[in-house]
């Protein structure tokens, strides 16, 4: 079975994607900024009998942390071959009076964290000939949908498809990459009254992780249905 390594997986989609990727027999490395936080989560984990669920400490922001991270990972003889890029941060702010700091921290999460955890284990995946990335999109982030979120969020996920278009054409072997929109989730960042359920969106980030050799690749993903970027 494959290694996954979540971003940002203490707690909403990325918890959930967690969850499901360890239910499927898939052993998972459970990132998060807070050590505490990850170790809290993969414990929570194991007393409800997932025992392939790892902690294991990734700022996204930051590349030494990322290094560390994949060091960690190979001290233990393992490797990454599902990265989901989960991690996120939803600044407000319009394009004309958001701060620079917003901008700068949105990007710095949302897009080039997603591209510098890649660029440390993407080459691995090309290597083995096999890998999945996928990069947690928005429908704020969408040329096609007017880019009409806040504006620091939206152009940070608008980045991020970029990347994931430059990561796929990147790619060769069966080592795919994809950007998912989950929609409007019930979540820290969603709120309680989104129409969609945590579960749902991690079943389809899961679906998107775990594509046979002939499914899409460089695309945009809703409901597990290709729309335009």
């Amino acid at each position: 079975m494959p290694t996954a390594l979540v971003t940002g997986g203490n707690r909403g989609i990325g918890l959930a994607t967690v969850r499901q990727l360890a239910a499927s027999g898939i052993e998972v490395w459970l990132g998060a900024r807070d050590p505490a936080a990850a170790r809290a989560c993969a414990d929570a984990l194991a007393a409800e009998g997932f025992a392939g669920v790892h902690p294991v400490t990734i700022d996204v922001a930051d590349t030494a942390s990322i290094a560390a991270c994949a060091r960690r990972i190979e001290a233990t003889g393992g490797h990454i071959d599902i990265l989901i890029n989960n991690a996120g941060l939803y600044l407000q702010g319009s394009v004309l009076d958001a701060p620079e700091a917003c901008f700068a921290q949105a990007m710095a999460v949302n897009a080039f964290g997603a591209l510098w955890c890649a660029r440390a284990f993407m080459p691995g995946m090309l290597a083995r000939g096999w890998g999945r990335i996928v990069n947690l999109a928005s429908g704020y982030g969408c040329f096609s949908t007017g880019l009409d979120g806040p504006a620091p969020y939206s152009l940070s996920k608008a980045a991020l498809n970029a990347i994931t278009l430059m990561l796929a054409r990147a790619s060769s072997g069966d080592v795919k990459v994809n950007a998912v929109d989950p929609g409007w989730v019930r979540t820290r960042m969603g709120g309680p009254q989104a129409p969609r359920a945590v579960e749902d969106a991690a079943a389809d980030v899961v679906w998107a992780a775990t594509l046979p050799a002939d499914g899409p690749h460089g695309c945009l993903l809703r409901r597990r249905a290709v729309v335009p970027w």
